[in-house]
Formats: structure tokens, C-alpha cells, sequence
């Protein structure tokens, strides 16, 4: 059986927006990750129902990809909470940089936010009356950060690992390193005496290292031919946008995917497929993954 205590919370959300975790301490509140911006007034809604008479008074992002922080901006109007980032993005957000936070470069959303302040790996934090030991996990995100507390052998593990698998490796997709980071990133989660695993997206496990043993076959599948993290990307990428929007035209598929400078990029540097080629590869690969369907002229969620 899986138990947290009292003052860990834990919204578990759709795949568009990332989990939330909730620390509610006797002096002060905390929530690690905020979700997407089309979710977030459900995502102040979950907090205002979890902290009833009370403010949120931190706010915590794993890593500046949008689904883990577009919900920062409307948080912030509510409750004023003091607002933290890794420390390696601070510059990007502080000048609103969308092309280095990549939120231009993958075609998504998230309204601009303000920091108060940075969290580095081999910091400890105090958040729902627990100390937190923040370890920096790259592969998924350069600069991503996991938490972990020791007392309970719990992991907030953002998307360094879910029960079945990882985030994309961006970096490799840009050109940088980011295979054998993620392989170390799995090795220091196994050094971890972890009883149980709040990911970043999907439901809490508890099979650690069962969850660790296919991770490192999916990226040992990844890392044996650029094409196939490329590949894995682009239908990331494609059913974030259907997530979002629930339906979109086939004929307009591949005008989105041509709009989408990552997509660009990964299909210059890997693919080499035509604009045409890569949106009829794309759709195919949603439907046969049972990701989605098309209904009349449309590529519709499922």
C-alpha cells in the first residue's frame, strides 16, 4: 500500500499539464510544478480546495518546460507566492527569453512569470514541515532538478522517471548531450533508497526498480540511433498540440508542424523527411499508437 504523509498532497493530472505536489507544513505551504496554462484555473482551483483559510506561499518548478510551469503566472495573481526556478534558468526568466526557454521553439504556451529566488542541486529545503534534498537530474531537460526526502524515501522525480519510461532528451535533439546524462540521472535515482515515486506525469509507483530497468531499456533504444529519440519527439510534440486543442484538421497538420522550429530542427538534423512526408509519417504513427483517431477531416484526441 502507498502511503504519503499528511503533508505531501498530490494532484495527479492529465498528460497536457504535469502532476502538482502540494506541501502543506504547519508554518507555510509549498507546490512543486503548476501544470499547463490552459489547465491552470483548475490547477488554483485543486490548491484553493487543498488550502482551505490558507495561501500558498511558495512555488516550485522542476524544469522551465511549459506543462511543468504555465500555471506560475496565475498562481502568482492569487496568492502572491514567492516563486522558484533552477538556478541555470534564472537569467532566461528573469529577461522572459522564450527562445532559450524553448517555449517558441516547440509551439506552446506559458504567460509570463516573475522569481523571488533559485534552487541549485545540493540544496535542502524545508517545504511541508520535511527537508528536501534537491540533485539535479539532466537528460530530459539540461538543468531539470528531482527532489527527494530522505525521512520517507519519497521522490518527486519530474520527468526523469515515470513508471514506464522518460520525457524526450531534448538536448540531443538540438545537438547536445543528452543520453549518457540521462543514464547518470538513472544511476543517481538508484543510489536513492526510494520507497516511492511521484513523477511528473502518471500515477505514483512504488516499483522502483522495476520502473529503472525499463527506462534503461527505452533509453538504450533511444541512444542506438539519433532517429529513434527523433522520431519519439515529433509524435511528443504532435499529441501535445492535439492534447491542447482536441482536434485538428489532417490537411492542417502539416502547416503546425512546419510552425514549430523544434520540429524543424529534429527533421533537418534526423529525419530528412519532406514537410508532406513527415505529417502523413506523424498522423500514422498517433493512430496506430492508439493516441488518436481520425474522424472525418479531423486528427481528433483519444
Amino acid at each position: 500500500m502507498m502511503t504519503l504523509p499528511d503533508s505531501i498532497r498530490v494532484f495527479e493530472r492529465g498528460w497536457l499539464s504535469a502532476n502538482n505536489v502540494l506541501l502543506v507544513g504547519r508554518h507555510d505551504t509549498a507546490l512543486i510544478d503548476s501544470g499547463y496554462v490552459t489547465h491552470a484555473p483548475q490547477t488554483l482551483e485543486l490548491v484553493r480546495h487543498a488550502l482551505p483559510g490558507r495561501r500558498l506561499d511558495r512555488l516550485f518548478t522542476t524544469h522551465l518546460h511549459s506543462d511543468h510551469c504555465g500555471g506560475n503566472a496565475l498562481l502568482q495573481a492569487h496568492f502572491g507566492c514567492d516563486t522558484f526556478v533552477p538556478a541555470a534558468e534564472e537569467t532566461k526568466v528573469r529577461h522572459w527569453d522564450e527562445d532559450a526557454l524553448t517555449f517558441r521553439a516547440t509551439g506552446q504556451q506559458c504567460p509570463r512569470f516573475t522569481i523571488d529566488g533559485v534552487v541549485t542541486p545540493g540544496d535542502v529545503v524545508m517545504a511541508g514541515d520535511l527537508a528536501w534534498h534537491v540533485l539535479g537530474a539532466p537528460g530530459h531537460h539540461a538543468h531539470s532538478l528531482i527532489w527527494y526526502c530522505p525521512e520517507h524515501r519519497i521522490l518527486v522525480s519530474a520527468d526523469a522517471l515515470w513508471q514506464n519510461g522518460f520525457g524526450v532528451i531534448f538536448p540531443e535533439l538540438e545537438g547536445e548531450e543528452g543520453f549518457a546524462e540521462a543514464g547518470a540521472t538513472l544511476d543517481l535515482i538508484a543510489s536513492l533508497d526510494v520507497r516511492l515515486v511521484i513523477p511528473g506525469h502518471g500515477a505514483m509507483f512504488d516499483d522502483v526498480e522495476a520502473s529503472l530497468a525499463r527506462a534503461r531499456r527505452r533509453l538504450d533504444f533511444l541512444s542506438s540511433k539519433p532517429s529513434n529519440n527523433a522520431e519519439y519527439a515529433v509524435k511528443v510534440l504532435l499529441k501535445f498540440l492535439l492534447l491542447e486543442r482536441q482536434r485538428i484538421p489532417v490537411a492542417g497538420v502539416q502547416a503546425l508542424l512546419a510552425s514549430i522550429p523544434l520540429v524543424v530542427e529534429t527533421n533537418r538534423r534526423h529525419l530528412h523527411k519532406s514537410e508532406e512526408e513527415l505529417a502523413a509519417w506523424a498522423v500514422k504513427q498517433l493512430v496506430r499508437g492508439l493516441a488518436a483517431k481520425v474522424e472525418g477531416d479531423d486528427l481528433v484526441n483519444v
